[in-house]
């Protein structure tokens, strides 16, 4: 009994030791996806954005500028997704207005795990998962011509 706990000890520390795996490799093991993105549109963006990501959500009329239409991103970009842009939107890093911005800004999409992500420059960036699946989700609603 007790060489089998020893081996089970130096297993798991041997395990625990592992360059290539960190502390949130478990919660890594896919990059997240439009449906995980999907689900945090609709809990932070669709009251402003609408359920269609078109500007017409419930509060809409509430603010001061219109909602953006998200599905419009790319043909405002010579049908190209401003991967990088939309991230630094997101995460309020492109905004600057001192008067305090138009969008909230999303701490809880910039908390928890990161993971490789290449907005468009070719290097894979550590970036908070929340985002990218929001990224990943809002790429998936583009209007093409």
């Amino acid at each position: 009994m007790f060489r089998i706990s020893a081996v089970f000890l130096i297993v798991a520390a041997v395990a625990g030791c592992d360059e290539t795996r960190g502390p949130q490799s478990a919660d890594l093991a896919g990059m997240p996806d439009a449906s995980e993105g999907r689900a945090l549109f609709m809990d932070y963006c669709s009251a402003c954005h609408g359920e269609d990501a078109t500007g017409n959500g419930p509060l809409a009329r509430q603010n001061r500028r219109a909602p953006a239409d998200l599905t419009l991103i790319s043909l405002r970009h010579g049908d190209s997704f401003p991967r990088a842009k939309v991230l630094s939107t997101v995460d309020g890093y492109a905004r600057s207005d001192l008067s305090g911005p138009a969008m909230p800004e999303f701490g809880e999409l910039l908390s928890g795990d990161l993971v490789p992500y290449d907005s468009g420059d070719g290097t894979a960036t550590p970036t908070p998962r929340k985002l990218v699946a929001l990224v990943e989700y809002l790429e998936t609603v583009q209007k093409t011509r």
